[in-house]
């Protein structure tokens, strides 16, 4: 069951959906909570999770001091979850879900984000993974970081131009890479 390693929501539990969700380990959660921190300034920092499972990852960060979060999850169910989640931690004014596949919330314009977290099953293709980055563009502040956790074993994504891997890092059959807008 994975928990909130730091901050305000310390130690909080959070429940996990189906076994079809595969959340981001604490591990990894904390390295890229490291990533991030060593670069920026999470204060008030607006979130992007996409393929949100738990929401673990972007619950963390509010719990480090990012302002706000917009969770995406096209499964009903682990939508519900994270809702339970958010309220878990009473981020109820900072958090909220969007039931919509990832395409969809993408496609349409919206809000700039200064992080977005990608977690994809690891059974999606890379040209769909590809797909996501290349929407990207149009919801990322300036000079944003976009997170990407994938199987060691999958195929690497196209960045798109604009988009520059700074670090890549492995954890076992995950890998992280940050890139910077």
């Amino acid at each position: 069951m994975p928990r909130i390693i730091a901050g305000e929501f310390r130690g909080r539990r959070l429940a996990s959906p189906a076994e079809s969700t595969r959340p981001t380990s604490d591990r990894v959660r904390e390295a890229v909570a490291s990533m991030l921190g060593s670069r920026m300034d999470l204060s008030g920092a607006r979130v992007l999770d996409l393929y949100a499972g738990t929401g673990a990852l972007a619950l963390e960060l509010l719990s480090r001091g990012a302002g706000s979060a917009v969770l995406v999850e096209s499964d009903r169910k682990a939508a519900a979850v994270v809702r339970d989640n958010i309220a878990v931690c009473g981020a109820h004014g900072r958090a909220r879900v969007v039931n919509r596949t990832v395409a969809s919330f993408l496609s349409a314009p919206g809000e700039l984000f200064d992080v977005v977290f990608l977690d994809p099953p690891y059974a999606l293709g890379a040209d769909e993974v590809s797909a996501s980055l290349a929407a990207l563009p149009g919801h990322l502040a300036d000079e944003a970081w976009v997170i990407l956790e994938r199987a060691a074993r999958g195929e690497e994504p196209e960045w798109p131009e604009g988009l520059v891997p700074v670090a890549t890092k492995s954890y076992g059959d995950t890998v992280v890479t940050l890139a910077a807008n």
